[in-house]
C-alpha cells in the first residue's frame, strides 16, 4: 500500500420502505455522516464496519476490498481493521481502564502491549486513571478511554457513532478538541456519525 489512506463506499439497502444509498470517498481526513434520526446514518456506519449486511455494493479501503456483492466478498468485522467507539462505549465495568484499553490487543507481548497503553492514556490525557474502574471516573473520561481503547490496536480508519450525544457542550468541546489532537497523531481516515447540528 502507498500513498494516502483512502475508504470508497457504495452501499444500498432496503429496510422498511426506505432505500438507503450511500455512495461517497474520503482519503485522510475527518468526515462527518450528519442528518436526522432514522436517516440511515448508523445504518451505513454499521455496514462499513461489517456489523449488517448491505442488499447491494461494495467496500474498499486503501486498495483493500472488504465488501463486494458481485464478487461475494465479504471481510468479517473483525478483519476490516476498524475501530469503533458506539454510544454505549462498552466499556468493561470490571475492569480498569488500561485494561479497558489493551482489550483486543493481540499478538503483542506484555511489554508492547504495557506500552501501547501507555501511549494511549497519555495522547488521550488519562493519566493517573489507569487503575481506576469506569464507574470511577467522570462521562468525559470514559469517551476519551473508549477512543483509546478504538485507536491501541492501529486500526485503519476510525468510526465514531454519536459518541458524544449525552454530553453537555464544555465536555462535547473538549472531545472534539481531542479528536482534532488525535488527527495529528494519528493519520487514519475518521468518520463520525452525529445529528447534533452543533458538531
Amino acid at each position: 500500500m502507498t500513498g494516502e489512506a483512502r475508504l470508497d463506499v457504495q452501499l444500498q439497502k432496503q429496510v422498511d420502505g426506505f432505500r438507503l444509498d450511500a455512495h461517497w470517498s474520503m482519503g485522510n481526513e475527518l468526515a462527518v455522516l450528519f442528518g436526522y434520526s432514522g436517516s440511515g446514518k448508523s445504518m451505513t456506519m454499521r455496514m462499513i464496519a461489517g456489523l449488517v449486511r448491505p442488499d447491494s455494493g461494495r467496500i474498499v479501503r486503501d486498495g483493500e476490498v472488504l465488501y463486494d456483492s458481485q464478487n461475494k466478498i465479504s471481510v468479517p468485522p473483525q478483519n476490516r481493521q476498524f475501530g469503533f467507539v458506539g454510544q454505549d462505549l462498552a466499556l468493561f465495568p470490571h475492569m480498569t481502564v488500561a485494561r479497558n484499553i489493551a482489550y483486543g490487543l493481540k499478538g503483542l507481548s506484555r511489554e508492547e502491549s504495557h506500552e501501547r497503553v501507555a501511549e494511549f492514556i497519555r495522547l488521550l490525557h488519562l493519566r493517573g486513571l489507569g487503575v481506576r474502574l469506569p464507574r470511577e471516573i467522570s462521562g468525559g473520561q470514559r469517551q476519551r478511554v473508549a477512543l483509546a481503547r478504538a485507536l491501541a490496536s492501529r486500526p485503519k480508519a476510525l468510526m465514531l457513532d454519536e459518541p458524544f450525544s449525552a454530553l453537555d457542550a464544555p465536555l462535547k468541546a473538549e472531545l472534539w478538541e481531542a479528536i482534532r489532537e488525535i488527527r495529528e497523531q494519528v493519520k487514519i481516515p475518521i468518520l463520525v456519525v452525529t445529528h447534533d447540528p452543533t458538531d
